[in-house]
């Protein structure tokens, strides 16, 4: 697929501070090259890694070792994002060192799903702890694990927590295309159910985001009339699977594989489109099983794949998150596991359409999730996202 020509580059001008990125990483065996010397309190040490790397404990050790003052947090993953390449098996390890923006570290655990929104307002509590200026606050990214978990309320505990003014982004850890066990690391140590975030601080701090799906109408539209948590009972008051298989006409016979192809779209709480994957079915109870919340009362629209529309989303994506960056420049990149599933072999075309339209020299890196937090175009209201390829692009001045 042909895309725009990506916008000039804009110079830095002359006296103007920078955020510094470096990357590593651990396949085979081994580590990709030296750690580099960048250790400080202003220093944020983001590790994406495959889920089966958890359990080695001398890794994380050794980052802990090498990094004392910075601040560690990371995930598992559906595959590890580095530039327009995604790895699987491996840990990538970003260290961004800051000159003047402020960097702290929350966490919380969530040993059950119904912990999510309690973890969420613990989270934003410990990011406005009193010595921390509300007002300097700019951005949270959140990881959370990936399954145990339920991500709407997760976010709505930020939500409640945190200044209206702050940008919330982040994703749900990842366990390949096993939905299995996933791990969350915070400053060396992994544990299968927390999350952890990081607060960004001070007005060097620019961040701009950038979030898109890319789906297309399947040209059928339901209301909600039973549902609990993330399971939808009845569509129409009908059993939903039933109003489910008739959207997908003869691709209903090979669910649920045929499901991530078929994501459902709402409207969240500021009016913007937000798509929740369907993951799975009850046959017993005639249910659909959801990556996310959609209440009772809620109309949805039954979406439909093409690979096409995924990586012109993506695109988009890196556009709006294009932002007004001088100088060096991060992007954190989250994408659905369904996303990379869809797409198959053409994957890395995605990755490679957001870092196209993202200031040259932008270091990308990131993770397929099993679910993206982010706020919509025109809100600072996050919500958490199925299906959608997010951005949150950072640089300092």
């Amino acid at each position: 697929m042909q895309y725009p020509v990506a916008p000039p580059t804009i110079q830095k001008p002359a006296g103007l501070l920078k955020v510094r990125v470096e990357t590593l990483r651990y396949v085979l065996g081994a580590w990709s090259g030296p750690f580099p010397s960048m250790d400080s309190p202003q220093t944020l040490v983001l590790v994406f890694g495959a889920s089966e790397l958890g359990e080695r404990e001398e890794l994380f050790n050794r980052l802990a070792g090498e990094y004392p003052e910075s601040q560690l947090i990371g995930c598992s993953t559906a595959g590890e994002i580095q530039q327009e390449r995604i790895w699987d098996g491996s840990l990538m390890v970003a260290i961004v060192q800051f000159e003047r923006t402020k960097v702290r570290h929350a966490h919380a655990m969530i040993e059950r799903a119904k912990d999510s929104y309690t973890a969420g307002r613990e989270l934003a509590a410990q990011l406005r702890a009193p010595e921390t200026s509300l007002e300097e606050l700019r951005a949270v990214f959140v990881l959370s694990c990936g399954t145990d978990v339920n991500g709407s309320e997760l976010v709505r505990g930020l939500n409640a927590r945190l200044p209206s003014h702050v940008v919330v982004t982040g994703g749900l850890a990842g366990d390949g295309d096993r939905f299995g066990e996933t791990w969350v690391m915070a400053n060396g140590r992994t544990s299968p159910g927390a999350a952890v975030a990081i607060g960004l601080y001070g007005d060097s701090v620019r961040i701009s985001c950038g979030t898109q799906g890319g789906w297309d109408t399947a040209g059928f539209d339901s209301v909600v009339t039973s549902a609990r948590g993330n399971m939808i009972y009845e569509l129409d008051g009908k059993p939903a699977l039933e109003r489910y298989k008739e959207a997908l006409g003869a691709r209903a016979v090979e669910l649920p594989a045929s499901a991530l192809e078929f994501p459902l779209e709402m409207k969240g709480d500021d009016g913007n489109p937000v798509l929740r994957t369907v993951l799975g079915i009850d046959a017993s109870l005639q249910a659909l099983v959801l990556g996310g919340e959609i209440p009772t009362g809620t109309r949805v629209t039954v979406m439909q794949a093409s690979r096409d529309r995924l990586i012109f989303g993506a695109h988009v994506a890196g556009h709006a998150a294009f932002g007004e960056h001088q100088g060096p420049t991060l992007a954190l990149t989250v994408s659905c596991v369904g996303r990379r599933l869809v797409l198959g072999e053409r994957a890395h075309e995605e990755v490679a359409a957001t870092l196209h339209r993202l200031p040259r020299g932008t270091q990308q890196v990131g993770f397929y999730a099993y679910g993206e937090v982010a706020s919509a175009q025109d809100s600072r209201h996050a919500h958490l996202h199925n299906q959608t390829m997010t951005l949150t692009v950072l640089s300092e001045v």
